[in-house]
């Protein structure tokens, strides 16, 4: 997390202490960094430079138009999985022709929808997909240029609910038959074969996975080509990995030495689709303490942001670091390993006020003493946090903060009482 970092006690993002955020925006509050955003999607462009890749932000890990916004303003494509992803990405900027619809659902609305905008590659993922793609495009005068995903059956690499890419999981086409299924598009006049695509799940922490999965998919973009189909894209998906923990990620330079030599030798042009490896430590969470309580020998800190606001914890057992943002001077600004115990610290399960006993930001940690309106730092939470929150308790989202050096913005305010009943009343008003 490049530009957070504890001064005189107190946890800075860029140069505004965050409890001075948290004043004047409340809590559980947001906070992104814009240059530390802009240097995670400088890393992969600057890893991959030498084969010009189209660099497409994932716009799932974190669709708040203001970031979209900026990712558009430093060259960034978009990859999106929805017609209202899609929508966010033209908000923002995006350009049809720097813009990949991946996902396994697509409708025949939101093929319009994207046909309308020009984007420049469907990555399709079953047979039906393709012929219903392919219908849609012919009616509406157009040529779908598609990407096939297909599924390498690779060895487990992730969280289960996350790897996708082994046998047996909803996404892509089967490596054993893909090539059937790419034959029988052939002469279709709504679709273009012209990529292969592999998302191999999330994070992944060693380039490894992806030397497997460059060697299958060179195989396939020549079989791909025997049969006629004019092969111009190879499609990597993302996945890159970040420091939840330690140093335990890669940098991008690792998976370029991997991946750009596979696609010199296949001659296609690159995209990539990195979503946590940029906004993931560009972000964090801050709540406020509302209580500390005992309980069966536990210890508890109560504070004010839940699982309705990060769910990753709850979903997946997902480790994030967690310190206060104004430690006593007893303590360390941060310690040098999260998951040990820190002298003078109590062991706590951090949790929510949600009513579910699943509610909880980390457990067991050793922590300093926490009091009633101290503030708490969840770090790495900038991807897969506030686009995976929900109103679950009725609870109101967060707001969120955009910090450019000295000054920041409020990019999503938090919503109201009336925004959790609005679309409730307006129906009821509606006449039967």
């Amino acid at each position: 997390m490049d530009h957070f970092a504890y001064r005189s006690r107190s946890l800075y993002c860029e140069n505004i202490p965050v409890a001075q955020l948290a004043e004047r925006y409340g809590t559980p509050l947001y906070i992104y960094s814009k240059a530390t955003l802009v240097h995670h999607l400088h890393q992969i462009q600057e890893a991959f430079k030498e084969v010009e890749p189209l660099i497409c932000y994932s716009v799932k890990t974190n669709g708040n138009v203001a970031l979209c916004k900026v990712m558009a303003e430093h060259g960034s494509g978009f990859d999106v999985t929805s017609g209202g992803e899609l929508h966010r990405a033209l908000l923002a900027g995006g350009k049809g022709e720097k813009i990949v619809f991946a996902g396994v659902g697509k409708t025949d609305a939101e093929f319009r929808y994207a046909l309308d905008n020009n984007v420049s590659l469907f990555n399709v993922e079953s047979e039906q997909e393709l012929h219903a793609l392919g219908h849609v495009a012919k009616s509406m005068g157009k040529v779908a240029s598609v990407a096939l995903r297909v599924n390498p059956d690779l060895p487990p690499k992730t969280h289960a609910k996350t790897d996708t890419s082994v046998k047996g999981v909803k996404f892509g086409l089967d490596i054993e038959t893909v090539l059937d299924v790419a034959k029988g598009i052939l002469g279709n006049p709504g679709v273009k074969v012209i990529g292969l695509h592999m998302h191999l799940g999330s994070p992944i922490l060693s380039a490894e996975p992806y030397r497997m999965g460059v060697a299958k998919a060179l195989d396939l973009i020549a079989r791909l080509r025997e049969q006629g189909h004019p092969i111009s894209v190879m499609n990597m998906g993302g996945g890159f990995g970040i420091h939840y923990r330690k140093q335990e990620a890669q940098p991008a330079k690792a998976f370029a030495e991997v991946i750009v030599p596979a696609v010199k030798q296949a001659k296609c042009k690159l995209v990539l689709e990195p979503g946590r490896f940029v906004v993931g430590n560009a972000g964090l969470l801050l709540s406020r303490v509302i209580y500390t309580k005992e309980s069966g020998g536990k210890h508890f800190i109560i504070q004010d942001a839940a699982m309705n606001d990060l769910i990753r914890p709850t979903l997946y057992d997902s480790f994030h670091r967690v310190w206060p943002a104004e430690p006593s001077a007893e303590f360390p600004n941060l310690p040098e390993d999260y998951e040990m115990d820190v002298p003078g610290g109590l062991k706590v399960d951090v949790v929510g006020p949600v009513c579910e006993s699943g509610d909880f930001l980390a457990k067991g940690r050793s922590l300093p003493p926490m009091k009633r309106g101290d503030l708490l730092a969840t770090f790495s939470a900038g991807a897969y946090g506030m686009s995976m929150s929900s109103n679950y308790n009725s609870r109101v989202r967060a707001a969120e903060v955009l910090v450019d050096g000295e000054t920041s913005k409020l990019i999503r305010r938090r919503e109201t009482y009336q925004d959790l009943v609005g679309p409730e009343l307006e129906a009821m008003a509606l006449p039967n």
